[in-house]
């Protein structure tokens, strides 16, 4: 089983106030709404840059 990693992240009262928002909007909690926004953040990259291969992440 792959191991899960944490990441703390620190924002400002204001971001925070908003992304609670947005998670309530979307009914997810912050940190599903942040899995979607990497998950996103990464299709667009290998969209434009093509696939982060095992190698890569191993260089």
């Amino acid at each position: 089983m792959d191991e899960i990693k944490y990441v703390g992240l620190r924002v400002s009262p204001e971001l925070h106030q908003k992304l609670v928002y947005i998670a309530k909007y979307d009914d997810r909690t912050i940190n599903s709404l942040a899995m979607h926004l990497f998950n996103k953040c990464i299709r667009d990259f290998e969209k434009e840059h093509g696939p982060i291969t095992a190698e890569d992440l191993n260089a």
